[in-house]
């Protein structure tokens, strides 16, 4: 299991992990003993992207970060630029569980020269209703994901389709 994987899904072995920070990313944000698995989804031939689909529940957002932050470190991404996807990748991820249907998935574009870290968030399209976090908040205590995310973000947006839509940052 690669290091992406072990912290992803919570099983990391110290000793063996040569990715920088791993043992202060799983000590700073464990994985919760009910939180729903994730997994890496196939990419199309010529896509260097990581996808994982995540499982459409609150703590979702936890394995995100989790996730982020270690492709991030193995792409040798800067800390400022890691704490900027950190907040963007849980802001978009929350608004998928609270305000989308089924299912999410979680891509993160790799930079390369003159061409930032792109991140994707899919969905399954509008819900009927809010999820339970939204719901039990008075309005003044949600609502400002989106405006995080502008204010992180070079560029975002939101790409709908048949099957639901894609919010995307790049750093």
């Amino acid at each position: 299991m690669n290091a992406i994987a072990a912290i992803a899904t919570g099983v990391l072995d110290h000793a063996g992990d040569r990715t920088a920070g791993a043992e202060i990313i799983a000590s700073t944000e464990p994985r919760l003993a009910d939180e729903p698995p994730c997994r890496p989804l196939a990419q199309p031939p010529g896509r260097s992207d990581t996808v994982w689909e995540l499982a459409h529940h609150p703590e979702s957002a936890g394995t995100a970060r989790r996730i982020t932050t270690a492709v991030l470190i193995e792409w040798g991404v800067g800390v400022d630029i890691i704490d900027q996807a950190l907040l963007v990748v849980s802001e978009l991820v929350t608004n998928a569980v609270e305000h989308a249907l089924p299912s999410i998935a979680l891509r993160l574009g790799p930079p390369a020269p003159g061409v930032p870290v792109r991140i994707e968030v899919d969905d399954g399209g509008p819900a009927e209703r809010d999820g339970a976090w939204t719901v039990s908040c008075a309005d003044d205590e949600h609502g400002r994901g989106l405006g995080i995310v502008a204010l992180l973000a070079v560029a975002h947006g939101c790409s709908r389709g048949d099957h639901g839509a894609t919010y995307w940052a790049v750093l």
